[in-house]
């Protein structure tokens, strides 16, 4: 696992941000989705898979209108997910809905796991990751 800065974490896997400041996911040429999730958000999946849970409504702003056209995407596509996870130390202010670009945050690229977006109500998703 590297730590990188999000476009650096995101190039990893082939894929460019449209916009630095704001988006945090983006399709690679191979036609698979690289994700940023909270590390916060995780949680032990089923057959020792790795969830991540949100909801879209929790953020607003160009990133989320994104977010939420790329999630819908890979759920109806089933198309693989890879994954960055996005570390801070000011969950309360994530989890507020105040603009994270402005925490202090680190990224960690988990290239050693694939995974789906396993539900998707238009609202709330689950991203499941497993073993490569």
């Amino acid at each position: 696992m590297a730590r990188l800065g999000l476009k650096d974490a995101f190039a990893r896997y082939g894929a460019t941000l449209v916009n630095v400041q704001w988006s945090v996911s983006a399709w690679v040429p191979d036609g698979s989705l690289v994700v940023s999730l909270w590390a916060h958000h995780s949680r032990p999946g089923p057959n020792r898979t790795l969830e991540f849970a949100d909801r879209l409504s929790r953020w607003s702003g160009p990133g989320n209108a994104e977010f939420r056209r790329n999630v819908e995407r890979a759920h109806r596509e089933q198309t693989d997910v890879r994954l960055v996870i996005a570390r801070t130390e000011e969950v309360g202010h994530v989890e507020g809905g105040h603009d994270a670009s402005k925490v202090k945050k680190e990224f960690v690229v988990r290239d050693d796991v694939i995974g789906k977006v396993v539900d998707f109500d238009g609202e709330n998703y689950v991203y499941r990751f497993e073993k490569c």
